[in-house]
């Protein structure tokens, strides 16, 4: 009988999966593994919408700023990591509470990682410079040569997703596609799902506001600290990459902001594709009293055991 259960908070970028998360943990008296994988970085807190100081105090949290842009962390690293912790957490309780954005990273934990075979680090150099003088277009028009099943399921938009697949095409001689869906390992615990949603329109009101809200607290001033670093692959990210820009002198800083806003839209576009592709997630409105998603939680722990 298995008695351990994950469950798992997804949805759009500033949904909401914060505060419930903290709400679930404080109800099972339990800890968060945070799954968003630009959280883990310690010089990334207003761009991230990291928890602040008062919601870490309100729930033990794993996972938040216990790195540094300068480290190399990949998703594969993290799944050892977490998988560990959850053995060490389910010896003293049977739930924990992960929440995260970053639906790679979500599914390594739940689900386990596809294996890819290694390949020469060169080809995605090469993919890197390809990207560079010829745009994003020259890599999706390349994957539908060598993988089209992989070119219609993958974000196209997403450059390290294009050349993570593509790597894998021509240093395997195989479809990226065709090590997708093998064997994965065995869980020892349950992952129940919950997804928070909200009509287009509110969920893209809500990132507007956040995004003036991160201005407000000082984004400015944060991404002008890691001018230095903004080669690193960590900082490539909404939020960071476009006011680079703007210190750059390539942009105006309200021009700035509105990519910010038009590329968190983006994302989160992004995300909800990813998550409504699995069946196992039962979404629920924003607005939800809570009550009713840990009714739903209960019924399925109690559910499973009477089995």
């Amino acid at each position: 009988m298995m008695n351990n259960y994950l469950i798992s908070i997804v949805g759009p970028t500033a949904i909401g999966k914060t505060a419930l998360s903290i709400k679930l943990a404080q109800h099972f008296n339990t800890e968060i593994i945070s799954a968003d994988s630009r959280q883990f970085f310690k010089e990334m807190s207003i761009g991230t919408a990291a928890p602040t100081e008062e919601e870490l105090s309100q729930a033990k949290h794993h996972f938040i700023h216990h790195k540094s842009i300068e480290d190399s962390y990949s998703v594969g690293a993290f799944e050892k990591d977490a998988i560990h912790l959850l053995e060490s957490l389910f010896k003293t309780q049977n739930v924990v509470i992960m929440v995260g954005g970053s639906g790679l990273y979500v599914d390594a934990v739940s689900k386990g990682l596809d294996n890819f075979p290694k390949v020469d680090s060169s080809i995605r150099n090469t993919l890197n410079q390809k990207l560079e003088l010829e745009g994003i277009e020259s890599l999706q028009e390349q994957l539908k040569i060598l993988d089209p099943k992989s070119y219609n399921n993958i974000a196209l938009d997403n450059p390290h997703r294009l050349i993570r697949a593509l790597e894998i095409c021509i240093g395997t001689k195989k479809p990226y596609s065709s090590f997708l869906d093998q064997a994965k390992p065995k869980r020892n615990f349950k992952t129940i799902t919950i997804g928070l949603t909200a009509d287009r329109d509110i969920i893209y009101n809500r990132i507007n506001k956040r995004v003036d809200i991160m201005i407000e607290q000082g984004l400015e001033a944060e991404v002008k600290l890691l001018i230095a670093h903004q080669h690193l692959n960590a900082l490539n990210t909404v939020g960071y990459k476009e006011l680079f820009k703007y210190f750059n002198n390539e942009w105006s800083f309200e021009f700035a902001v509105s990519e910010i806003k038009k590329n968190s839209r983006r994302f989160a576009k992004r995300q909800l594709t990813w998550w409504r592709k699995d069946e196992n997630v039962k979404w629920f409105d924003y607005t939800t009293d809570i009550k009713y998603i840990i009714e739903h939680i209960t019924k399925h722990c109690s559910t499973n055991e009477n089995h």
